[in-house]
C-alpha cells in the first residue's frame, strides 16, 4: 500500500484561496464569479478539498454556504497561508528592487522613544539596501518573539534575578545578550506639585499618590508593583495609558504621577507644564539590552546591524567581523 501523501501535496493555494472567497462570500456562485472562474469549477475544487481532508468544511443550503467548525479551523489558517505568501512576494518585490537585507526587530516603548530614532536613522543612512521592520512590544514580548524566531533581534529590559519582572524563565533561557543602553527612571509631577521641591524621592512616598501608569505588563509598571508589595503598600494605579505622551498629557491635567525614563521625559518637554523628580532607587537604574538567539548564526544584515546598535553612541558602523564576544552573556532566566 502507498503511504498516504502529506495535506501540503493533496491541497493546492488556488483551491485555499477559492475556499477563502466562498466563506467570505457565503456563495459559491460569488465567489466564482469574483475570481472570475466557472461555479462548477469551484464547486469541484471545494469537492476535492474536502475529500483531501476528508470532512466537510462548508454546509450547504438554499440561501449559499456557510463553513463548518472544521471549515472554520481551515479558514483561519488558509488565510494565515495567503497572508504569508503575500509578504513574502513583496520582500521578494523589494529584493529585486534593489533590497539586499530585512531585519526584524522587535523592541519595548524605551528604547524605541529615547534611542532607537537616532540608531537606525544612522544605520539606514549607511546601509540604505537593509530594510527593518520594528515593531513596539513590551520586554517579555520581546524576549519570546527572538526565542520563538519572529524576530531577528530585540531590545528590552533586562531580565534579572529579583526584579520581580514576571517574565517566564523559560521563555528567557538561552538568549544571548548584549548591553544597549541605560537609562534612569524619574517621578514626573505637575509644576507645583507637593513632591516637586524635593531633591530625589523614595517611591514609598509616592505611594499616597494616584499614580498613573503604562498597562501591567510594562517593565516600569512591573518595577512599581514590585516596590510597592516590598513596602507593604497598595499601588493606586488608577489610569493606565499604552504611550508616554499620553501619561505626560494624564499627569499635567491632574490626574496623578508617574515613572518615566528621564531622557524619554526630556525628548517630550512642550506636553505640559510638568517637572521631573530623581528617584532614589537602586531599580531606578536600568540596562536596556540587545538579544538575539545566537549573534553568530544571525544573516549578514542582522549582524550588521547588532554590532551598530551595540556600540557605544556616537560610533561609526561596524564591519560584520568585529568581535564583540567578550560583550556577549546569555540571559539565563528572570524571575
Amino acid at each position: 500500500m502507498k503511504p498516504e501523501r502529506s495535506l501540503a501535496r493533496r491541497i493546492d493555494l488556488t483551491t485555499l484561496q477559492l475556499f477563502v472567497a466562498v466563506c467570505r462570500t457565503g456563495s459559491i456562485g460569488r465567489a466564482a464569479q469574483q475570481e472570475f472562474i466557472a461555479a462548477s469549477a469551484v464547486s469541484k475544487r471545494l469537492a476535492d478539498l474536502e475529500a483531501a481532508v476528508g470532512t466537510p468544511l462548508v454546509y450547504r443550503h438554499s440561501r449559499g454556504v456557510a463553513p463548518t467548525p472544521a471549515g472554520e479551523s481551515l479558514l483561519h489558517h488558509a488565510r494565515n497561508v495567503l497572508l504569508g505568501l503575500e509578504r513574502l512576494h513583496g520582500e521578494l518585490s523589494e529584493y529585486a528592487g534593489g533590497v539586499r537585507g530585512h531585519v526584524r526587530v522587535h523592541a519595548n516603548i524605551s528604547a524605541i522613544v529615547q534611542f532607537l530614532p537616532e540608531d537606525l536613522g544612522a544605520f539606514a543612512r549607511t546601509h540604505q539596501q537593509i530594510k527593518i521592520d520594528l515593531h513596539e512590544r513590551l520586554s517579555p514580548e520581546v524576549l519570546q518573539a527572538v526565542q520563538e524566531g519572529s524576530a531577528d533581534l530585540g531590545l528590552c529590559q533586562a531580565p534579572t534575578a529579583g526584579s520581580g519582572s514576571g517574565l517566564d524563565g523559560a521563555v528567557a533561557c538561552g538568549l544571548q545578550a548584549r548591553p544597549y543602553r541605560s537609562d534612569e527612571l524619574v517621578l514626573i509631577v505637575p509644576q507645583g506639585h507637593a513632591l516637586q521641591a524635593q531633591a530625589a524621592i523614595k517611591f514609598e512616598e509616592v505611594l499616597d499618590c494616584d499614580i498613573v501608569g503604562l498597562h501591567a505588563g510594562s517593565s516600569i509598571s512591573l518595577a512599581m508593583q514590585a516596590a510597592a508589595a516590598q513596602a507593604g503598600r497598595p499601588l493606586r494605579q488608577r489610569i493606565q495609558v499604552t504611550g508616554l505622551d499620553a501619561m505626560c498629557r494624564m499627569i499635567d491635567n491632574g490626574l496623578g504621577v508617574g515613572l518615566l525614563p528621564s531622557r524619554a521625559f526630556a525628548l517630550m518637554q512642550g506636553l505640559g507644564r510638568l517637572a521631573a523628580v530623581p528617584l532614589d532607587e537602586p531599580w531606578a537604574r536600568r540596562t536596556l539590552v540587545l538579544v538575539a538567539r545566537d549573534f553568530a548564526a544571525l544573516p549578514a544584515s542582522a549582524r550588521l546591524l547588532a554590532e551598530h546598535l551595540a556600540q557605544p553612541p556616537g560610533a561609526g558602523c561596524a564591519d560584520i567581523g568585529t568581535n564583540t564576544s567578550n560583550n556577549t552573556s546569555t540571559v539565563a532566566a528572570a524571575a
